[in-house]
């Protein structure tokens, strides 16, 4: 008899996620032969191929995308109802998944996890790293019950409450042995079309990524996250945006150098965001202590830019 159940889908999920067997294995606490066994047991009783294993990596068949793709929708409707079955009981979730802008430390949080420890609530915490149009998507895919970071607008419909969390500034800025940094100012587009930026992969799945501060026709080297992209323009790799809060300390030591531009990139607002139904007694928590708190809005306003030279 066919046992095709939730727990032969998350570690399906894990594989494909993770990378590889031994990865899913650590993930989900198993054994890598477990996982090994599982996957073949899981094919001999469905009488398909799951997995290519002719190359260096296995790599899902058509069928086995297929079994993933429908199997994440029952994997979410199984967590979706865990979750409102322990609301309705205690009006606390089983687990909150909270997604946290890449540009954002997660030191920052520290503070307000131990205070939300202190409730027993019994709920989990799940911190997860989206960038760009990726946190808007988390919510839309229920990836996240709360994204802390968003900026931009959020997807048609609706359904969907935000509170400004504070306003981050950005420089445009090189290494000092890039060939921008002696360049006259205010630095034209069509001189910064000529050189390679540094861009953050978005990690959006659903929703059309977004592309901030590149040119049209400009060579892009893509990284994952805000830490990679300050490395390699400190590297001189490429140029490019970087928040002005994270990059001014590196400036102030000689390694960046600020530069002027024609079209400087206006400050964004970063949100809080939320999807207004079916709040629970943690994440009503968390909204109203993000309200309360000032840590991420004084991280973002560290090093407040002057007033611009005159063009």
């Amino acid at each position: 008899m066919l046992r095709l159940n939730l727990e032969a889908l998350e570690i399906l999920d894990a594989i494909v996620r993770k990378g590889s067997f031994a990865a899913a294995a650590d993930e989900v606490h198993r054994v890598p032969s477990a996982v090994t066994y599982m996957v073949k047991k899981l094919e001999d009783e469905l009488g398909v191929q799951l997995f290519d294993r002719s190359g260096h990596r296995a790599k899902l068949t058509a069928a086995g995308q297929t079994l993933l793709d429908e199997g994440r929708h029952l994997l979410r409707a199984a967590g979706d109802l865990e979750c409102r079955v322990k609301r309705v009981a205690t009006g606390w979730e089983t687990t909150l998944n909270i997604a946290l802008d890449g540009l954002l430390p997660m030191e920052l949080l520290y503070p307000m996890v131990r205070d939300f420890d202190r409730l027993n609530s019994g709920t989990r915490l799940r911190f997860s790293r989206e960038v760009l149009a990726g946190m808007w998507d988390a919510l839309l895919d229920h990836r996240a019950d709360l994204a802390i970071g968003v900026s931009g607008e959020g997807p048609h419909g609706g359904g969907y409450a935000a509170r400004a969390l504070g306003e981050v500034a950005f420089v445009f800025a090189v290494a000092p042995g890039h060939p921008l940094a002696d360049a006259a100012e205010p630095l034209p587009a069509s001189l910064l079309q000529q050189h390679r930026v540094v861009a953050m992969a978005d990690t959006s799945r659903t929703l059309l990524p977004r592309t901030v501060g590149i040119l049209s026709g400009q060579e892009i080297l893509t990284v994952p996250d805000i830490q990679a992209k300050l490395s390699a323009q400190i590297a001189g790799l490429g140029c490019g945006y970087l928040p002005r809060c994270l990059a001014m300390p590196y400036v102030e030591a000689g390694s960046l150098v600020e530069k002027r531009v024609e079209e400087h990139k206006a400050p964004a607002v970063m949100y809080a965001a939320w999807r207004t139904t079916g709040l629970g007694r943690a994440l009503k928590w968390w909204i109203t202590r993000l309200a309360e708190d000032r840590a991420i809005g004084e991280w973002l306003a560290r090093h407040p830019a002057q007033a611009p030279l005159p063009v």
